[in-house]
């Protein structure tokens, strides 16, 4: 049972983290474009309006991600409680993976956002 709790802390951590970056970049952006810090991409870094557009866009949707995300990696991973930890283990390397996909899929609304407010000429 120790493992299982373990990993359902393990899991919860990219949610509790996209929550935290996301309050983080929707009150306190990065002002001015640097290749350091903040949402970089191409698109975000070819004017300050596009960077400030993008730094708070990505904030909503981390935020919003986060917390949709926050209550079903915890029900994910009542099935195998009270399993083996191979069985835990293997469960939770299943979340973390999907929750990584959406992390890295999260990058699609904010580009096409910047593609829509922001057309190339």
């Amino acid at each position: 049972m120790g493992f299982w709790i373990f990993m359902v802390c393990a899991n919860l951590m990219l949610p509790i983290l996209m929550i935290i970056f996301g309050a983080v970049f929707l009150h306190w952006p990065p002002r001015e474009i640097n290749g350091f810090y903040g949402y970089r991409t191409a698109k975000s870094m070819k004017s300050q309006e596009a960077w400030d557009f993008a730094q708070m866009y990505f904030g909503k949707v981390w935020l919003r991600t986060g917390l949709l995300m926050l209550i079903p990696s915890v029900l994910a991973m009542l099935p195998c409680m009270g399993e083996s930890d191979g069985k835990v283990g293997l469960w939770g390397l299943i979340l973390c993976t999907v929750e990584c996909v959406i992390m890295v899929l999260s990058i699609l609304p904010i580009e096409r956002a910047l593609k829509r407010r922001f057309p190339e000429r």
